[in-house]
């Protein structure tokens, strides 16, 4: 799969957040005109980086999933070290946002899981496994306040 450029990972955060957003809105988002982000768009699907748009569906008693506030640390900052973490954080769906920061950690993301079991999966099986990755600190969410 190809590299994503800046606008790339943007219009795949914004249907991550998304996905039955208008073209014409993704566009203003992402500060493209609307033939242009149309184009990426298809490209990206062409590609496999969107391999499809899904309705999540709340079953009748479902309860919410637990947020997960995970930083992560990589072992290097280089640009490749960190071209690679990105792009494979877009591959997994239950990361809902990832935000490169300041400070002690590199990352930080924001995650939703099932409980801790679902967690210790996701832990096991996609954040264990995310290129460079040195140090990772989770905290479950208690609730949210806005």
């Amino acid at each position: 799969m190809p590299e994503l450029d800046r606008l790339d990972r943007r219009i795949v955060q914004a249907l991550r957040r998304d996905g039955r957003m208008s073209n014409v809105a993704l566009a203003k988002e992402v500060g493209l005109s609307p033939s242009a982000c149309l184009r990426r768009v298809q490209i990206l699907e062409q590609q496999g980086t969107i391999r499809g748009y899904t309705a999540i569906v709340a079953a009748p008693g479902e309860r919410e999933r637990h947020v997960v506030i995970v930083r992560i640390s990589v072992e290097r900052q280089t640009e490749d070290v960190l071209n690679r973490f990105e792009a494979e954080v877009l591959k997994h769906p239950e990361i809902r946002e990832c935000y490169l920061m300041t400070g002690e950690e590199d990352y930080l993301l924001r995650l939703e899981a099932d409980g801790a079991g679902d967690y210790e999966r996701i832990h096991k099986e996609v954040l264990s496994r995310l290129p460079g990755v040195s140090r990772i600190n989770s905290s479950f969410a208690i609730r949210s306040v806005l």
